[in-house]
């Protein structure tokens, strides 16, 4: 019985909810929704690994309408944190700088914006290791920028 009256509660919240021109931050926008954004990144690992994580959290499809470009420039700057007593570095802090315009297909005026990203990695006596450390605070990076990007693109279309 409590089970029944909840669910009618719940379909009444709903119903009166959609009816009040309500939309979810994360609902697909009408016409012009983000699997028709064309992704531009600069030509090396970090612009690649940045442009495959936002095509996959736009949910681009290859060969599909396009209705924006987005234009993506990175500025990596990475610095060392914490010293060991040879003065070789313990941590590095990578910090990355990504300005984008979003550019309607048909014309008309762009969007810019600005996100700005900071991840830590540790480092390794053994260069493999090194590598490796470096390449995976990129790929956290690239994901925590992309989802940032989303976010940011959303709210741009939305308005």
């Amino acid at each position: 019985m409590r089970r029944a009256a909840a669910v009618a509660t719940l379909a009444v919240a709903l119903s009166a909810l959609a009816g009040c021109g309500f939309t979810p931050l994360y609902a697909e926008l009408p016409a012009t929704g983000l699997s028709q954004v064309a992704v531009s990144t600069p030509d090396d690992r970090l612009g690649y690994r940045v442009r495959e994580q936002l095509e996959d959290a736009l949910g681009r499809t290859p060969g599909g309408a396009v209705s924006h470009r987005l234009e993506i420039a990175l500025e990596p700057q990475r610095r060392p944190l914490g010293r060991r007593i040879d003065d070789t570095a313990v941590r590095y802090e990578l910090v990355i700088t990504a300005d984008w315009t979003l550019t309607p297909a048909a014309g008309g005026a762009p969007l810019t914006g600005r996100e700005i990203v900071t991840i830590t990695y540790a480092t390794a006596d053994q260069p493999y290791a090194a590598i490796a450390a470096q390449q995976d605070g990129e790929e956290r990076a690239a994901a925590d920028l992309a989802r940032r990007l989303r976010l940011s693109l959303m709210r741009a279309l939305a308005e």
